[in-house]
């Protein structure tokens, strides 16, 4: 590619989806993780990723699969294998935390991993887990929407105050806190609604399952403000053929995308690395030096 793109990794592993994950990942853990990470981080990418189910139904997990690794401990321990790239949580599931608990975990992850977390939120579409969490299903837009703004004030805020329809807090100390003045946070969903929150109340929009004729006249339907981030998916890539991985990233940016979220196939740990460094090549991406 002659342009620069700027690139995501959707973890492996991490995230076991029927139909998608390799069967190696099946074994892996996460000391191949580590590998993979810490591969990434040398070439470039821009982030990792993890995702949260609590308990998803087994009849569910059929389509949905069951593996979801948490993210807080996951990305605990790959910062200390990482110098700079970033941990996107896509996504965490708002209604499942109160606002002040999502402050104080990840506002301790970043301050750990030296400012190198963005939350990725979603308002969640699971009913039974909701059920099962003892999480009220109906309202759970407007009751995100809260949490959102009340994040907002909280995030980096040791002594965090917010009042509105849903959460209500103040005269407390939430230490430590974020070390970015402005954590960013992204927000998921398919919906016009996701896409209005988003631009409303978020830094960033990361939609998922719709054509890229659809995302296009969604994101033309709204005034996306300066450095606002439209996060899109790509792949499964094969960097084996570096013409067609170009052209599916050039057509993935030509969707809207500021950062392209990419899906890799491989057969082992080791191939996906071999697999980075071809994309990494053919994206044109700067490596860092260690």
């Amino acid at each position: 590619m002659t342009d620069h793109c700027r690139l995501g990794v959707t973890s492996p592993i991490v995230t076991r989806l029927p139909g998608v994950a390799a069967e190696w990942e099946a074994t892996a853990g996460i000391a191949e993780l580590a590998d993979i990470a810490s591969a990434a981080d040398e070439l470039g990418f821009e982030y990792l990723t993890c995702s949260e189910h609590v308990a998803v139904p087994t009849e569910i997990a059929a389509q949905r699969g069951g593996t979801y690794w948490d993210p807080l401990p996951t990305f605990g321990f790959l910062a200390a294998r990482t110098r700079a790239i970033r941990f996107l949580t896509q996504v965490l599931v708002l209604g499942y935390h109160h606002p002040l608990a999502i402050a104080k975990r990840y506002g301790t992850l970043d301050a750990i991993s030296a400012g190198r977390v963005t939350l990725g939120v979603g308002v969640g579409s699971l009913r039974e887990e909701f059920d099962l969490l003892g999480v009220e299903f109906e309202g759970r837009g407007d009751r995100a929407d809260d949490a959102l703004r009340a994040l907002r004030t909280s995030l980096s805020a040791i002594e965090p105050e917010y009042e509105g329809a849903h959460y209500r807090f103040g005269g407390s100390i939430v230490e430590p806190c974020a070390v970015q003045e402005r954590l960013p946070i992204w927000v998921g969903g398919r919906t016009p609604r996701s896409l209005r929150r988003a631009v409303e109340l978020g830094d960033g929009w990361v939609p998922f399952g719709l054509s890229r004729a659809r995302l296009r006249d969604m994101l033309d339907s709204v005034e996306v403000p300066d450095g606002f981030e439209i996060v899109l998916g790509a792949g499964p890539l094969d960097p084996e053929d570096a013409d067609s991985t170009a052209a599916e990233l050039e057509r993935t940016r030509a969707a809207g995308a500021t950062i392209i979220g990419v899906t890799i196939r491989a057969s082992s740990a080791d191939h996906y690395m071999s697999q980075l460094r071809r994309l990494a090549e053919t994206a044109g991406l700067k490596g860092r030096i260690r």
